[in-house]
């Protein structure tokens, strides 16, 4: 099969468009045909490398995908050959306590595909059944692929970890990415009002058309903190959803007493200073998450195929050329996800 892989970390440069084997299903397995893969920032960080990472080498990389059926292993029930399914990248094992229990996002041995394990930067990819979610007829590989890691992601965070109640304001810091559009969109869905932190004139165009009722370009505001206050009265907001890491200070300013700072990442750089104080004499609380449980991966698709929530797509790369694609992403040019074309 025809995949996009390296053998050293390295620039984009050592991204390779080669021939790999393809895989066969085992028992339980699908093995997906894949038509569409979508970029993510953690493609780059993998690439680039981390002390303690260990890949088999040559890697694949990539979360997301959609295709059909081309095979399915020995026991497999819910698939069959020609039906069209998109990827759930969070990888649980089925086995240990946490996935028993429906938090296969906490799993023992958890796994995120295209991180430590080969991934959709492919023409073809096998994985457990249960990864895989059945799209109906009418619904484009692409739009499913950009919404698979993204939606449910930000789904886990406001939801289920941020308890996001209907009536609260939320502050995205940022709105280019894939994770902040989508966060975006389901703080609108659950009845939140949105005010989002923009770095150029088209994202916050981009932030707007999503349903953020106040847009801050803080090419133009330095102090955005300070904005959001006026904003909101001088109370603050209830939660802030801050995927940079380096901002972690002005998002804390910008909470109300009592407020809720959610992470799922950190663009600008795993390391952040924090004054303690805010944290103590505010009340306030930092939540962390990564992906969602199978079940809401489901819940999210369902309304992403019902077209409650909606993918937002930046441009769309051959497979061929995903060098080119992830320095776009590297040099935050994009205005939703970054799509490759498969076959």
């Amino acid at each position: 099969m025809k995949s996009v892989l390296f053998r050293q970390h390295g620039g984009p440069e050592v991204l390779e468009y080669a021939d790999f084997p393809t895989p066969e299903p085992r028992q339980g397995e699908v093995l997906v045909r894949l038509r569409a893969a979508a970029l993510n920032r953690v493609d780059i960080t993998v690439r680039r490398g981390w002390p303690g990472l260990k890949l088999e080498l040559p890697h694949i990389p990539g979360c997301d995908g959609a295709g059909e059926v081309a095979a399915v292993g020995e026991g497999t029930i819910q698939f069959a050959v020609g039906d069209r399914v998109v990827i759930d990248a969070n990888l649980g094992c089925g086995e240990c306590e946490f996935c028993i229990a429906g938090a296969d996002n906490m799993c023992r041995n958890w796994h995120l595909l295209g991180e430590t394990v080969r991934g959709t930067y492919a023409e073809y990819v096998s994985l457990p059944e249960r990864q895989l979610y059945k799209l109906p007829p009418e619904f484009g590989y692409h739009e499913a692929a950009a919404a698979a890691l993204v939606y449910q992601t930000a789904w886990h965070s406001l939801i289920s970890k941020g308890q996001l109640r209907p009536g609260e304001v939320v502050l995205v810091v940022g709105a280019g990415g894939g994770v902040n559009s989508a966060s975006i969109q389901v703080a609108r869905f659950a009845g939140a009002r949105v005010i989002a932190v923009a770095s150029s004139t088209q994202k916050a165009e981009l932030a707007r058309s999503l349903g953020a009722e106040h847009v801050i370009d803080r090419s133009q505001e330095q102090d955005w903190s300070k904005v959001v206050f006026r904003l909101t009265s001088k109370r603050g907001v209830d939660i802030v959803v801050d995927n940079v890491g380096s901002t972690f200070m002005s998002s804390l300013r910008a909470l109300r007493k009592g407020g809720r700072l959610l992470t799922v990442g950190n663009t600008a750089g795993p390391k952040v200073e924090i004054d303690n104080r805010y944290l103590f004499s505010r009340h306030l609380s930092i939540i962390g998450s990564t992906m969602s449980p199978l079940s809401e991966f489901r819940t999210v698709m369902d309304l992403v195929v019902g077209g409650k929530l909606r993918p937002v797509i930046d441009r769309r790369y051959p497979l061929k050329d995903a060098a080119a694609a992830q320095q776009r992403l590297e040099e935050d040019q994009q205005l939703g996800k970054i799509l490759l074309d498969i076959g």
